[in-house]
């Protein structure tokens, strides 16, 4: 009997033990910018470094993960919705050890989710997650109000945008409205396809400058990467840029980015809530 009572206390303590896997939703205010496929260099990159990463697309019907892997996932994340599919049967192998869950071509949306749904949502991501150390969110372009309960339960969100003053509008809008619903939440930005790598850093200090000002919040930068020719030759040869070549413009700056952010900030810090992200996101869509 104390035997019994000994090897329980051991499985709670192992339990509670257990890392929890940190969340990341990239998110970008229009399309174009690039941000699938930063989501999925950055997941490589992690990956590489000898984390286990799962790289979900929430692009539902218009993910572009598994075209700029050259591979077919049979199963998406709407076969978990539409036919009850267990979260192990829809993940699928990418390169170097990385695990994605494809978005699929179906036009059904994932966040209009009834209560049914969603508890095996909750149920299946739990029982998916304790092997990953982490898993990037690849959010669709714009967010509606479901979409937007995955981003405020994330542990950080990223957003990408480019130089185009569109862009930087459209980010703004973005940041303006994550902060309206919860002004904890982390937030970057990355800079993307700029000419000058200079001139790119002043464009994220002064977009960081304008956020700071008129929304009295202090967004992080990321990163910059600069426009490089490899990245359109990648998506044509459907391997991601950084394994067709590291030395590359945009694979140094992805390299750059994840090891300053793995070594000193938010991506490889303490979680800073005991909450798991299925916790945050069952309450803020109760406050829907």
């Amino acid at each position: 009997m104390h035997d019994q009572a000994e090897n329980l206390r051991q499985q709670l303590d192992s339990a509670k033990q257990q890392p929890i896997a940190k969340t990341i939703s990239f998110v970008s205010g229009k399309g174009g910018v690039g941000k699938s496929n930063i989501a999925l260099n950055i997941a490589l990159e992690l990956q590489n470094r000898k984390k286990k990463v799962l790289l979900v697309d929430l692009d539902i019907g218009m993910g572009n993960i598994e075209v700029m892997l050259g591979s077919h996932a049979p199963y998406s994340i709407v076969d978990l919705i539409e036919s009850q599919y267990r979260f192990q049967d829809i993940i699928h192998p990418g390169p170097n050890g990385l695990s994605y869950i494809a978005g699929g071509s179906s036009l059904i949306d994932i966040f209009t989710m009834n209560e049914h749904d969603f508890s095996f949502f909750y149920e299946q991501y739990n029982d998916a997650i304790k092997q990953f150390d982490y898993i990037l969110f690849d959010m669709g372009a714009g967010i509606n109000e479901w979409s937007v309960s995955f981003i405020l339960a994330s542990d950080e969100c990223i957003v990408v945008t480019t130089p185009e003053p569109t862009a930087i509008t459209d980010a703004y809008s973005m940041i303006k409205h994550l902060l309206q619903r919860n002004t904890q939440l982390p937030i970057s930005i990355i800079m993307n396809q700029v000419s000058e790598v200079k001139k790119g850093e002043k464009i994220a200090e002064q977009f960081q400058h304008v956020v700071d000002r008129f929304l009295n919040y202090k967004v992080a930068i990321k990163g910059v990467i600069p426009y490089d020719p490899l990245v359109t030759k990648a998506v044509v040869k459907q391997i991601p840029y950084i394994l067709l070549n590291e030395r590359a413009r945009a694979s140094q700056a992805i390299k750059r980015l994840v090891n300053l952010y793995t070594s000193n900030g938010t991506i490889d810090q303490e979680k800073n809530s005991s909450l798991t992200f299925i916790d945050k996101l069952k309450t803020f869509i109760r406050k829907r």
